[in-house]
């Protein structure tokens, strides 16, 4: 099999941790964020500007690209690399989140999920073994299994059987499986239940996946439950498999998560508030939209290097936003998308170091909410 990982630093003052990954398509260095290509395209930039910002693996969407354009077509172009154009790695979420978001237009089973495409209202139904044959077809070199995300809030009972769906749906992943050069992960879900989390990792982890996603969390719950589950969480899962915090992109959350172990998130936060005229700087979230920003000629953030702030300035990016051009996207995009990948490279030297303690201090010392 082509996918391999190996853990080549611990830190000594937290869980924090350097690891290589290997793919098909490139060998890419963690922790690391992915930035999230739901309908095979990350919104607003191209693929030649992902790599140029140095992206190493994107995310796609099973359930979006299942609906339109359809598996058979991606497969027939030659795969999801091929069909869009990007030739890093690739990580396909089985799209179990969004369809159980669909309330009141889904009934779930313990075969599968019944549910209306909410594109045209047609009626589709999914099971463990029909997502893995669309994720096989679209070809990424990380598949997702199929899971039941619980919503936050809700009972003990409901989330004790989105644990108990879950680890039936991933046996039967498991068992149907069958591309050697692609890896499916397990997903942990549980809810913010800390008995439910071990029952769950220990249910996952029996059934040997190459990697491990932590699944139900960033879906409203308060960011100490997340962070609780988060310091439980990584001391359930094997030492020698990559950890993926699903859905989490937000700088200080990123921080928190390297700091409990995780190695891989996604999340399509920097993409959403670009098109809200949001940036990420080192201090903090600037809306560019306002008012005072209208004469302003300084670089979104004046400690970034990246192509947008050395050639654009607030007061540009700010005009584009009222005017509702196109361009305001792009430009805001890329930019967030390279302070979190940049963020993220700053994090892994200073692992290497062994100074992440000094780089997250000195984070919140810089970084307002």
């Amino acid at each position: 099999m082509v996918f391999t990982f190996q853990v080549t630093k611990n830190d000594d003052a937290s869980a924090a941790r350097l690891g290589r990954l290997s793919t098909s398509h490139g060998v890419f260095d963690t922790p690391i964020f992915m930035p999230v290509g739901t309908q095979a395209t990350v919104k607003a930039v191209t693929p030649e500007m992902l790599t140029e910002m140095g992206a190493g693996i994107i995310l796609s969407n099973t359930y979006h690209l299942y609906l339109r354009p359809g598996a058979d077509l991606v497969e027939r172009a030659g795969g999801l690399h091929k069909f869009m154009n990007w030739p890093r790695g690739i990580l396909t979420d089985s799209g179990g989140f969004q369809i159980f978001s669909l309330q009141g237009l889904r009934k779930i089973s313990d075969e599968g999920v019944v549910f209306n495409s909410h594109i045209d209202g047609s009626r589709h139904f999914l099971s463990p073994q029909i997502v893995m044959e669309i994720e096989q077809k679209l070809g990424a070199d990380i598949a997702m299994c199929f899971d039941e995300c619980a919503p936050y809030p809700c009972s003990y009972e409901e989330a004790d059987q989105a644990v108990t769906r879950t680890s039936l749906w991933a046996k039967r992943c498991r068992d149907s499986h069958n591309c050697s050069d692609q890896a499916l992960f397990g997903i942990i879900q549980g809810n913010i239940f800390a008995d439910l989390r071990e029952k769950s990792a220990r249910e996952i982890t029996a059934l040997d996946f190459p990697g491990y996603a932590i699944g139900g969390l960033s879906v409203g719950e308060p960011k100490e439950d997340m962070y609780r589950i988060l310091d439980l969480t990584h001391q359930l899962l094997p030492t020698d498999k990559p950890r993926y915090l699903m859905g989490v992109g937000a700088p200080e959350d990123l921080v928190e998560g390297v700091a409990r172990g995780v190695d891989m998130f996604d999340c399509v936060l920097p993409t959403r508030i670009a098109r809200h005229g949001t940036a990420f700087t080192h201090r903090g979230k600037l809306v560019v939209r306002n008012a005072v920003y209208a004469a302003d000629f300084r670089a979104l953030d004046t400690d970034c290097d990246c192509r947008v702030c050395k050639n654009y300035s607030r007061a540009y990016i700010r005009h584009l936003v009222k005017a509702e051009e196109i361009l305001a996207h792009t430009l805001i995009t890329y930019h967030n998308l390279y302070f979190l990948i940049k963020m993220m490279q700053d994090i892994r030297q200073a692992i290497a170091e062994d100074r992440f303690n000094e780089f997250y201090t000195n984070f919140y010392a810089s970084y307002k909410f």
